[in-house]
Order: C-alpha cells, then structure tokens, then sequence
C-alpha cells in the first residue's frame, strides 16, 4: 500500500484508493503514520481525536476506529497485520508499504550526503524529486490541535528543504529556474529570511538588480511593520553587496551563497535513547516555535525534580524543531561545566579562537551576547541553577532563542513555563518496554505497572531498572519487583543500575540551605501521604511560619509538592517514595542517633495534640 500524508491524507492499494472512514479513524490512522514503527499509545491517540475532553466509551471507540482500518485494508487485499497492538496502544508496519513522509527524510538525508561528497548536481535533483512528493500542507484535511502540531514541524522540515534545494541550484547557476517557486515561497512566507536572500540573489544573477533590490525594500517594510525589527544581516550583507556589485554575488559557482546547506555548529549531545510521552509538554513548546517563525525570540523553560526528564524534553524537542532555526543550536550544561567556564565555552562552541575570548567573566557574556542575539539560534541553558545566572546568560533583545532547564522554580521571563510531572503509567510502561526489548514486560502488564509506580514514575529510575533486568536477562519481573519492595534497598538497587541517580539526588540535597536541608533528612523519619506543616515544625522544633517556610523552599527546589489545604488552614505536602528514601537514607548518614529520636518524639507528642486532624495519623502511624 502507498500511505500519502504530505497533503490531504491518502491510502492507495496500486491503483486504486482505499476509502478509511470517518474523521475519526482517519485521525487514528494519522497518528500512527506520523510515527511509523513506534508505538502510539491508546492515550496519545484519545488527546488526537476529542482534545482533551474525551467521552466514557473513548477506549472502546478507538479500538473500534482500529478495526475499522484494519477491516479496511484487509478488503484491499492486505491480510497481514499492518497495525499491530502493542502494549500500551498500537504500532504501523511500513516494512512491504510506502509512506511519503518517510520517502522525503530519507531523501533529504541522501542530497545531504551528496553534497559533502561534492555532487551538488545530484543533490540538487534528488531534492527536487522529494519536494515534489508535497501535495500540499500536510494533513490539512484532519481536525486536530495534536496533529497540527506535528503538521507545523513536517512544515519547516519542508521549507528547510527548499532552501537547500534552491542554495544548490543557485551553485550550479540555475537562477532562472527557481525564481517562480521562490517567489511563490516568499510570498507565503514573507519573514523566511533565507528564502528572500535565495531569490535576491536569482533575480540578480539573472540580471534583474532593481527586482532584487525592492525585495530588500519590503523585507525592510515587513519586518518594521511586523517584528519593529530590521533584517538579519544575511539580507543586510547580500543588499550591500548587490548594491557594490561584488564580484561574490556575480559568481554562480560561490560555494555558499547566501545560505548554508548545513548547520556549522557541533551537533548536540544524544539525547534520551528511548522518548516516550510528554505529548502536552510538546505540544506547549510549539509556542516557542510559533514565535520562532514570526521573526521573533523566544525563552522557553522546564523546571522538575532530579530524573524526571527535564535534558531529554530538551534535547527531544531541540532535534525535532532543527531546521526552524538556520544558524544551528548550541548546548552547555551548567551544572557540569561550572557557571563560570560556560561562557568561554560556548564561545568556542561558536568557532571562537581561544585568542579572541576575553580574559574576563563579565566581557566573555557581552561577546557570548553579541555574538548570538541577531542570530536565528537556539541556545539550550541545561540545568541553570538559579535567576541570576538565569538572566546573565539570556540576552534581553535579539533573535536568538533560549531553552533553558533547572532543578528551581525561577522567575525570570519566559514565553513557556512548564513544571514536568511523572511519567503517566502508560507512558511509563512504554519506557520499560522499549528499554527492555524482549518480551519480559509486555509478559506481566501488572508486574510492569507495579515496577512503574515503585519507580516513581520518574524515567531515571524507570532507566535504572530497565538496566538491571537487561544486565539480567533470566530475571523475571516479579524477581526485581522483590528486591525492590523492600524500602530499605530499593534506592541501592536502583543504583546500581544507574549510578548517577544517587548522585543527582546528592547534588540537589547540597543546594539547599542548611535549614531546608535539615528539614528534608528529617522529612525522611517519617512516612506520609500527607505532610502537614505541624509535622515539619516539630521536627526542626521550630515555629510553624518557620516552618512552612522550609516547605516552600523545598517547593522551589522541585523536591515537595504541595497537594491541597488542610481542615486547618494550612498547605499539606507530598514527598515523592524515592526522594523519601533518599532523604531517610541521608538523614542515618548525617543526624545523630539522639537527634532522630527527640524529632521522633517531638512528632508522636504533637499527633496527640493534632488527633483531630485526619493528616495527623497516617503521620502517626507512619513514623520510622
């Protein structure tokens, strides 16, 4: 069968098209073509269809909407399983099938290997070809904010495209071929920098210097109009060197152009071998995206707990919104790198000589700003460790965008704030699955759920175990779930799939202040759903704005998580199990033995006092 979604959606079986019902089965079946070979789970695709606000039955309608493609593909003559269930949703076989989206990244990545081995010629015709698969804006016959989403990154993919295909054929002194497309390209998208500079360079080459030069005019009128910005320098240059007449702009065999086929900068760092989820989130860093296109910056951030995923959102999202940003994209990792080594580093990231880094901390962030804010790059700031190294690194004006990451609620100025949550416990199951790919998981759904929820939820943790049970290939599920159910070995078990878990616990844990600090290990004597501000107080014997105080400070620190207000009038709190035991842990290896009791003490006197209170018996009953 030949899938076709680089337009309106199509499914054809040789010559003839198959009919795949209504919009909610052509949704479904988007979805999964939207990720070929990889898993779509059942929640994925109900966010697809109802946004958000999905019926009752919708478990059962997707699953009807599923046998109804099937039924349909099967009267076509494909009797073999083309969607298949895997838990916790489905998969689409394109092995034996064409998709066309596929057809046209795997194109795009052959002229890229044509061109660093010199054959423009056949670079520039391959692509040529891919293009040609559009029909179309992708999908645009399906209603669907995910799928929109999705359908606005296929876009840039596709513009990104373009302009290579029209730098190549600018190379080879095709001008005059490519000015009615680039035209009809600037025309939809007249702030697409690139695309202007293609065709000013076309027009002028094919001897139509005045045609190029209002270009540069409207451009000029746009951006005041639109952005109250002027253009980037790639239209500035090219416009002054038009207007000198330069022997560069004068020369088709100019081996650049105006336009880079690729990013000169380093790639980023892997990311994530396994990305599961974060659909919301996802969808949510499509405003940076949005800004990104309009010309304009963007500073996006991600705030959570150690190992809830905060670097692989990141590094995710990064790769798939490359091409929306020409000039490429730069990573440091502040927690590692040092606050004060970052700004050298990222200079030479940039292709800095070490002789042209000024000496000084202060000047190196002046020419780190300078030297991105009119560059249409993104910067990812990972683990930013409080506001004011938050507002050194970002420049205030420009545009260049910033993602930045940390382990602390900031307050500096964001287009995006999100705060990321566990895993859901599909998606949870889905990273074991993924991780451990041979059957064990899928076996035992409930062990698996069960493996999840001691794990917290959090894809470190879920990692960690996925690496003991494949260092373990003839453990069963339920042998690891054993050792981990003993609270007093679960983190060393965990830890020995992943050592850095204790470690980044560790870091965070030596963040805070001494108070807060003291707080947290003791937060650990005692187990509870809920953690009443009067439990805190009596452990640190101290008064109870004091107190909640800590609390807060935790709160920022992503460590507490505030849950409801008691009958009492004060917030109650909740500490993560794997924090909790991390907190214990550390509480054995740093508060005396007499310390440990009087706060037990202190916390079993004042329940009596707090027996009215429903959050002060489980405390109680609780206490280690």
């Amino acid at each position: 069968m030949s899938f076709r979604i680089l337009g309106p959606l199509e499914v054809w079986a040789g010559p003839r098209r198959i009919e795949v019902g209504g919009p909610r089965q052509r949704i479904v079946l988007a979805m999964l073509l939207l990720a070929p070979d990889r898993v779509v789970s059942v929640d994925q695709l109900i966010q697809a269809v109802w946004n958000g606000r999905p019926p009752a039955t919708c478990r059962t309608q997707i699953a009807i909407c599923v046998a109804s493609l099937r039924k349909a593909f099967q009267a076509a003559g494909h009797t073999e399983g083309v969607i298949v269930t895997a838990t916790p949703g489905y998969l689409l076989r394109s092995r034996g099938h064409r998709i066309d989206s596929l057809e046209f990244g795997a194109g795009v990545e052959t002229a890229q290997t044509l061109v660093q081995r010199g054959d423009t010629g056949a670079a520039a015709d391959l692509l040529g070809q891919v293009l040609g698969l559009w029909r179309g804006p992708i999908l645009t016959d399906l209603s669907s904010p995910v799928i929109e989403t999705e359908a606005e990154l296929f876009e840039h993919r596709r513009l990104t495209a373009y302009e290579q295909y029209a730098t190549l054929q600018l190379q080879l002194g095709r001008h005059r071929e490519i000015i009615s497309e680039l035209t009809a390209l600037v025309y939809d998208q007249p702030l697409w920098e690139q695309a202007r500079a293609a065709l000013m360079l076309a027009h002028y080459r094919s001897g139509h210097r005045s045609e190029a030069l209002t270009l540069f005019r409207q451009a000029q009128r746009i951006f005041r109009e639109e952005l109250g910005l002027e253009p980037g320098r790639v239209l500035q240059d090219l416009h002054t060197a038009i207007l000198q007449e330069t022997s560069k702009v004068l020369s088709a065999a100019d081996a650049a152009g105006p336009l880079a086929v690729g990013a000169s900068l380093p790639e980023l760092p892997p990311g994530a071998v396994t990305f599961v989820g974060r659909d919301r989130e996802l969808h949510a860093l499509g405003a940076l995206l949005r800004r990104v296109r309009g010309g304009a910056s963007a500073v996006g951030l991600v705030v959570g707990r150690p190992g809830i995923g905060k670097t692989a959102l990141a590094l995710h999202w990064a790769r798939r919104v490359a091409h929306a940003f020409p000039d490429g994209q730069i990573y440091v990792d502040l927690e590692r790198a040092g606050t004060a080594d970052a700004p050298a580093i990222l200079l030479r990231t940039l292709g800095v000589p070490d002789s042209q880094i000024p000496p000084d901390y202060r000047d190196q962030l002046k020419e780190f700003h300078r030297r991105i804010e009119m560059r249409h790059i993104l910067v990812i700031l990972d683990g930013v460790p409080d506001d004011t190294v938050a507002q050194e690194f970002v420049p205030d004006v420009g545009k260049c965008s910033v993602l930045l990451t940390s382990r602390r609620v900031l307050t500096r100025a964001a287009q995006v704030r999100l705060s990321l949550p566990e895993l859901v416990p599909a998606d949870s199951v889905t990273l074991l699955g993924s991780l451990v790919a041979d059957g064990r998981v899928e076996e035992d759904a409930a062990a698996a759920q069960r493996l999840a929820c001691l794990c917290d939820h959090l894809p470190l943790a879920l990692s960690a175990a996925a690496a003991r049970l494949v260092a373990k290939p003839h453990w069963r599920l339920l042998h690891l779930l054993a050792r981990l159910g003993d609270p007093r070995h679960r983190l060393e078990e965990l830890c020995m799939g992943a050592p850095e878990l204790r470690r980044v616990l560790d870091s965070v844990y030596r963040t805070l202040s001494p108070a807060a600090a003291a707080l947290y290990v003791r937060l650990g004597l005692v187990s509870s759903e809920q953690i009443a501000v009067w439990v805190a107080q009596e452990l640190l014997d101290t008064d109870r704005m004091d107190a909640q105080g800590l609390l807060e400070e935790l709160v920022d620190a992503a460590l507490l998580e505030p849950t409801d207000t008691g009958s009492d009038g004060w917030f109650r709190y909740r500490l993560p199990a794997l924090l909790a035991l991390h907190a214990e842990e550390t509480a054995h290896m740093e508060v005396s033995a007499d310390a440990r009791t009087a706060a037990r003490d202190r916390v079993s006197a004042a329940a009596v006092l707090h027996s009215g209170n429903s959050t002060a018996i489980p405390a109680l009953r609780r206490v280690r």
